[in-house]
Parts: C-alpha cells; structure tokens; sequence
C-alpha cells in the first residue's frame, strides 16, 4: 500500500524528526542530573542493548538475503522488523542514558584507540543514517522503488555496521560497568 505524502513533505518531516531525535538524545544525556534517581537496577540493559543490536544485524543480513532471492514479501517484512527493533533500541537507550552514570572505558593502549575509533564511528554513524533509513523506508512504502533500492543499496552498509558495533562496543566495555 502506498503512503499518499508528497516527497517534499516527507523530507521535511523526517528531517524535523531527525534533529528532534538527536537533540533529544543529547538533552536526556547531558541535561538530567542523575543524582535524583537511585535504587533503580540498571545493569540489565547493557546486555539488553547488545540483545536488541544483534537482532538488528541479523534481520538487516536476512533481509538482504530475502531481497536478493527475490522474497520481497519477506525482505520487507524483515526491514520493518529491523526498523521497529531499532526504534526499541533508540528508545531503550535513551532511558538508560538518561537514567544510569557513565561508565568509563578502562583499556589501555591500542585497545583504547580501538574503542574511541569504533564508539565515535559508531556514534556518529548512528545520527547520520536515521534520516537516510527513515527515507528508505518512505520510497518503499510510497512504492518508489527505484529511488527506495538506490538509497537502501547505500544505506545498509552503514546500518549494519552500527548494529555490529553497538555488539562490540558493549562486549569491550562490559568489564568496567559497575554493576
């Protein structure tokens, strides 16, 4: 079924939604002092997190795979599922980081750099995509699909390797949670 939304407007909204998210992010992470909330146990969501970015992973390589049978009905059904997970993630994140201290990354030497190279990649990458998904998956659902296979051949690189690394960021800094 086709969304009935001029492409222009599309554009505008996703951009709009786009900046609300990130600035979002940056508020609840920085902008909340912490301090005010206590007793809460946190430490099942960095597990969770690196649950939820190896799903993502999974169903972005399976509906590459469908897409490339020719399965479409399946490829777009593991797309959705890899966008509606991902939002999970962003929403799961957010909460955590708005609610739980930093945790400091311990390693020493080339593992140090390694780290900040793949966090700040990772993050970075992250923000940038969201609207490239987000518009992704307007020419799919507006059934432009010439426009939607050109972006999403661009695109998916860079969504998997965001899902990937959110999983090895996580497994580098699990030793130096605190809980």
């Amino acid at each position: 079924m086709a969304i009935r939304l001029e492409e222009k407007s599309a554009k505008q909204i996703i951009v709009a939604l786009s900046v609300v998210v990130a600035l979002l992010v940056g508020v609840l992470n920085w902008g909340i002092d912490k301090r005010m909330v206590t007793g809460l146990d946190l430490s099942f969501f960095p597990k969770f997190h690196a649950l939820l970015n190896s799903v993502v992973a999974l169903l972005l390589v399976v509906g590459l795979v469908f897409i490339k049978k020719g399965e479409k009905s399946l490829h777009q059904k593991s797309m959705f599922l890899s966008f509606v997970v991902s939002a999970v993630f962003l929403l799961s994140y957010v909460l955590y980081h708005t609610l739980a201290e930093p945790t400091s990354y311990g390693g020493v030497g080339g593992f140090k750099y390694t780290y900040y190279f793949i966090l700040i990649t990772h993050i970075i990458l992250a923000a940038v995509i969201m609207p490239f998904i987000l518009m992704t998956f307007y020419y799919a659902w507006s059934e432009k699909w010439v426009k939607h296979k050109s972006l999403a051949k661009k695109i998916w690189p860079f969504w998997f390797y965001v899902a990937v690394t959110g999983v090895v960021i996580y497994f580098m800094i699990a030793p130096y949670y605190s809980y």
